[in-house]
């Protein structure tokens, strides 16, 4: 070993002692008579003394240092004299008189210093130079957070009987959902593997084969458009069950958080986790994955804006839409007209809605703003009955479609209330939405799209109606809320193959259109397959929620751009020819989009 200690190790009691540390030059005060370097590696700083006992060779090499310089440094540990310790740094009360120096390697200048940094460089300057960003101390604790997470997620699941088992990468093509990343194969050639989305369907045939209980941290990818949240490539925790219902699931991830919350957190939290129902999040969050740190919930005056005159209201009312709010407590003098525009123009613009309505209770208690003219007194002391109004309140009015009321109020309200500071970051808040829907309809292709996946089981209650209502079934499934995110997502599996091929056909799949992409899943069902069921937590995000960080990218070491470009290594990026021709593939020239 080059070192006898790392950066972060030395105290009081090893005054006395010759060490060896090695490191990144992290800052460099120089007084004069002595030179003070500051050393760094991942596990902290210590810093080092040239002084005036401190030789020639040692004064002329410490000259020469620049920031992010590996060196390699030999001295004795002294203790601080008093009024020079730092509280602020773990080996603040010790520093190393440097005997000896070596430069092990020299540095250019960085294009930002990672010890220095006091307002980060753009994000596409951190990903191109990704391996200074990485020595940054917030990735660094990042990075060290999630290999806790997953050790103990690892540690957790081997401790109730899982089987850790590997899922093929290069598979089939099974579109359902986003796009497939697809790799041509050589030896056949015209034909293609698919990067996984998701292990499902070979964790289902594991259950099948009879090993009960499998986990897998998962690597797997889709094509599609990204934000803070969304990667191409993911990591999810994944897992199968054999012989339980949606109560066993929950169960086991109970556990889970509560053991994730307290040995990475120390936070103690309440199980069985609280659960909703979707159809109620949505009624009063607008959202299935709502943030239940704070209130702030709908409020549904389609049956008052039914009663009144005002035209806006009373049509949408008339149309069979929605009029909703919410009730922003006791800001009323403090929003501005041009505030409330911006409202405006963020609701209209991010989720479509016409505009956004709104009324204040004045400190009489009576309602004022541009549209309670159009009310009658009776019609204002429901809509202040309704909204359980108080002097200073704002309501915020949505008229629009269901659809469209939920997307703007949702984002209304998660917006407000980052804003508004009306919960405390730091707080942790876990959650059960349950009983999705089994499907949504598509109208741009007129047909029936799974919520969740083709493979998740109907409600008991629910088969005898599935093929004559299908948006009225409800389906076996789950989503994990903490904060406000989804957090993990899973279903109970349908493991009759009848009831499979039912649901393929009410994706408007044909017979050989289902085998001819699931055959094997539906030869597999009629094996003896036993009732199945499981999740996928997405390892990524439940890190950047834990880690209290607001871009999933803060807590991947290599992740892509906004635009899935890694700006690091150039990738993706074209290939020779002679790999082309390998492969039969010929590529087609695309017009510039600028042209």
């Amino acid at each position: 070993m080059l070192r006898t200690h790392h950066c972060g190790e030395l105290r009081s009691e090893h005054a006395g002692q010759t060490v060896t540390l090695c490191g990144w030059v992290h800052m460099i005060r120089d007084f004069g008579g002595a030179k003070f370097i500051v050393l760094r590696d991942r596990y902290g700083i210590t810093q080092t003394t040239i002084g005036p006992d401190s030789s020639e060779a040692v004064h002329q090499l410490g000259a020469e240092l620049k920031s992010e310089y590996v060196v390699k440094v030999v001295g004795e540990v002294m203790q601080r004299p008093d009024g020079q310790t730092n509280p602020k740094m773990a080996t603040g009360e010790i520093e190393v008189r440097v005997d000896q120096l070596e430069i092990l390697n020299e540095s250019d200048v960085p294009p930002f210093t990672p010890g220095q940094v006091e307002e980060l460089p753009n994000e596409d300057i951190r990903l191109k130079y990704r391996y200074i960003d990485l020595r940054r101390t917030e990735m660094q604790k990042s990075l060290y957070l999630r290999s806790r997470i997953v050790k103990t997620m690892r540690d957790y699941f081997a401790e109730n009987d899982f089987i850790d088992i590997e899922t093929p990468i290069l598979g089939r093509s099974t579109p359902e959902g986003a796009r497939d990343y697809l790799v041509p194969s050589r030896v056949h050639p015209g034909n293609f593997y698919a990067l996984p989305q998701s292990p499902q369907i070979y964790k289902q045939i594991m259950m099948i084969a009879g090993y009960d209980r499998y986990v897998q941290v998962a690597r797997c990818f889709r094509d599609e458009d990204l934000r803070a949240d969304r990667q191409p490539e993911f990591t999810q925790l994944d897992l199968e069950m054999s012989f339980v219902d949606s109560d066993d699931v929950l169960a086991m991830i109970d556990g889970l958080m509560k053991r994730l919350a307290k040995e990475i957190l120390n936070l103690e939290i309440q199980t069985p986790l609280p659960r909703m129902t979707y159809d109620e999040a949505m009624e009063r969050f607008g959202h299935d994955a709502p943030d239940l740190r704070f209130g702030m919930e709908l409020v549904d005056c389609t049956d008052i804006a039914a009663e009144c005159e005002f035209r806006v209201f009373r049509g949408v009312a008339d149309a069979g839409n929605k009029v909703r709010g919410i009730n922003v407590r006791g800001v009323a003098k403090e929003f501005s007209r041009k505030r409330i525009d911006e409202l405006t123009t963020y609701v209209r613009e991010d989720f479509g809605a016409k505009g956004l309505a709104w009324m204040r209770v004045e400190d009489d208690g009576s309602l004022g703003g541009p549209i309670a003219k159009n009310f009658a007194p009776e019609i204002l002391e429901k809509f202040k009955a309704r909204f359980e109004a108080e002097p200073g309140d704002l309501f915020l009015f949505i008229a629009d479609t269901w659809e469209v009321s939920c997307k703007a109020l949702a984002g209304l309200r998660k917006r407000l209330g980052a804003e508004l500071e009306l919960y405390d970051p730091s707080e942790m808040h876990f959650s059960w939405v349950v009983e999705f829907p089994m499907f949504h309809f598509n109208e741009d292709e007129n047909r029936w799209d799974a919520m969740h996946h083709p493979f998740t089981a109907p409600r008991d209650e629910d088969l005898e109606t599935l093929s004559e209502q299908p948006g009225a079934a409800r389906a076996k499934a789950y989503d994990l809320v903490i904060n406000g995110y989804e957090a993990g997502g899973g279903t109970i599996r349908i493991h009759q193959n009848t009831i499979q091929q039912a649901v393929f056909g009410l994706l408007g799949m044909t017979e050989s259109q289902a085998n001819e992409r699931f055959g094997f899943l539906l030869d597999a069902l009629k094996f003896g397959a036993p009732p199945h069921g499981g999740i996928a937590l997405g390892i990524d995000r439940i890190v950047m929620i834990f880690g209290g960080l607001d871009n999933i990218r803060d807590c991947i070491a290599f992740p892509k751009n906004a635009k899935a470009t890694d700006l690091m290594t150039d990738a993706p990026n074209t290939v020779d020819q002679t790999q082309l021709d390998e492969l039969a593939i010929q590529l087609q020239e695309i017009e510039s989009s600028n042209a």
